[in-house]
């Protein structure tokens, strides 16, 4: 079989660790092969990219785009905008917005691969994105960090705190999101350290929806979830993206943690995401993660 030919893509770095702008390329699902090669390859390694002036793209753009990179999956228990098949609404009109760090949607065994995420509407100032390398956190650790990493599993679920993910919010915004979000509980059990499928790259799998780490206390686990998510959350392991209307992001989401920042008053937020499914997280020990509720069905 002939090698697609390279392409070449203007990438600019925007931190150390993680993020670059990508110039000069107006996404949509008509992009050339070999120009969908790139911006996977790209991905894999900044972990997040940032795409400016999207204007052209519109929902059926952005879900047509997000086939291109691979199968778009609806969430498993908030339904799509109307009218799509995939799109996700992120739209605050009253000051309150989800901001705590999280991997998308690690309740479920195969969470999603990358998400897109397009900006709509952006507030004058603030609402800004920051992104975290969890590979990049996992290779800083201590060699007894990582040797204890290494041997961790923790449960992830859709019951976590939602009253502390909205700061300074009334507790009716908080129930009314536990509503939406939570009409079937998920729990699955992960390894700490997934082994990234392609760059071969071990990376911290945490955030929001853990619940606790198996063999120890609910304190205990707390106490390791604490010093673990610190290191992913460095300064020196984020970017920060300043939104722009027609603006898109898109992230490696087995390799990043990813958090909105609530600084933007009354004023209007709205973006929309796609998720591209992903495959089973397999430890260092070669263990994959598994659903524990609601539980496979055998020979299903």
């Amino acid at each position: 079989m002939t090698p697609r030919p390279q392409t070449q893509l203007q990438t600019v770095p925007v931190a150390g660790r993680i993020g670059a702008e990508i110039r000069g390329l107006i996404l949509s699902g008509d992009l050339e092969d070999a120009v969908v090669d790139a911006i996977r390859t790209a991905l894999v390694r900044y972990k997040v990219l940032f795409f400016r002036d999207q204007h052209a793209l519109d929902d059926a753009g952005q879900e047509a785009f997000a086939s291109r990179l691979g199968t778009p999956l609806a969430h498993p228990t908030v339904p799509p905008v109307a009218g799509s098949r995939f799109l996700l609404e992120f739209e605050s009109k009253d000051g309150y917005a989800a901001s705590s760090w999280h991997t998308d949607v690690t309740f479920i065994p195969a969470y999603p691969d990358a998400s897109i995420l397009r900006a709509l509407v952006i507030p004058a100032t603030g609402g800004d994105t920051l992104w975290a390398n969890t590979a990049a956190a996992y290779e800083e650790l201590p060699r007894a960090l990582k040797s204890m990493a290494d041997c961790l599993r923790a449960i992830h679920t859709n019951l976590y705190d939602y009253a502390g993910i909205y700061p300074d919010a009334p507790q009716s915004l908080a129930e009314k999101d536990r509503a939406l979000l939570a009409p079937t509980v998920f729990e699955t059990e992960h390894p700490l350290v997934r082994i990234h499928p392609q760059s071969q790259e071990r990376c911290l799998l945490l955030g929001h929806f853990f619940k606790q780490f198996v063999g120890l206390s609910g304190a205990d686990s707390q106490r390791v979830f604490a010093m673990m998510q610190e290191h992913i959350t460095r300064p020196e392991n984020t970017v920060r993206w300043h939104w722009r209307t027609g603006d898109v992001a898109i992230w490696d989401n087995r390799a990043t943690q990813h958090r909105a920042i609530a600084d933007f008053g009354l004023e209007h937020r709205h973006l929309r995401r796609v998720t591209i499914a992903g495959t089973t997280p397999v430890g260092v020990d070669g263990v994959p993660s598994r659903a524990l509720k609601p539980r496979a069905t055998p020979g299903c």
